[in-house]
């Protein structure tokens, strides 16, 4: 296992390298699973990405991401549940704030892998096209 900091959301953690994570016993597995079915969801998404700049109530997270208060309520629970956010009871007031920061890693390694892909497929896309004009 190797320790690593990321630099950008600064948390230590303990990577598996890659013989470890083939080895995960099923019921580890489940668990990464699990964690993934999280964050399959755009809503959930767009809740994670109203809290990367901070704690916010729920009105707030209304108001960012332009959903309904009922579907941002069934999302949080979901995401607190899920040890991704926590939440913060202060009088009448819940606040909720990100709990596992290095969702925001994971979200960027996502969000470049689709990037390169893209880049791909449009650097095909223009071959084909120059290919095309040759006929």
């Amino acid at each position: 296992m190797a320790k690593i900091t990321t630099s950008k959301y600064p948390i230590k953690t303990t990577l598996l390298t890659n013989e470890e994570i083939c080895n995960l016993s099923p019921a580890a597995l489940a668990m990464v699973a699990d964690f993934f079915k999280v964050l399959s969801e755009m809503s959930r998404l767009q809740i994670i990405c109203a809290l990367k700049d901070g704690e916010k109530n729920v009105s707030e997270i209304i108001e960012i991401t332009k959903l309904g208060q009922a579907n941002v309520s069934k999302h949080l629970k979901v995401l607190t549940q899920a040890g991704i956010v926590t939440r913060t009871q202060e009088g009448v007031n819940v606040f909720y704030a990100i709990a596992n920061p290095l969702v925001f890693s994971l979200c960027d390694l996502v969000c470049n892998s689709i990037a390169t892909q893209l880049e791909q497929q449009n650097q095909q896309l223009e071959s084909l096209k120059s290919f095309k004009k040759l006929f």
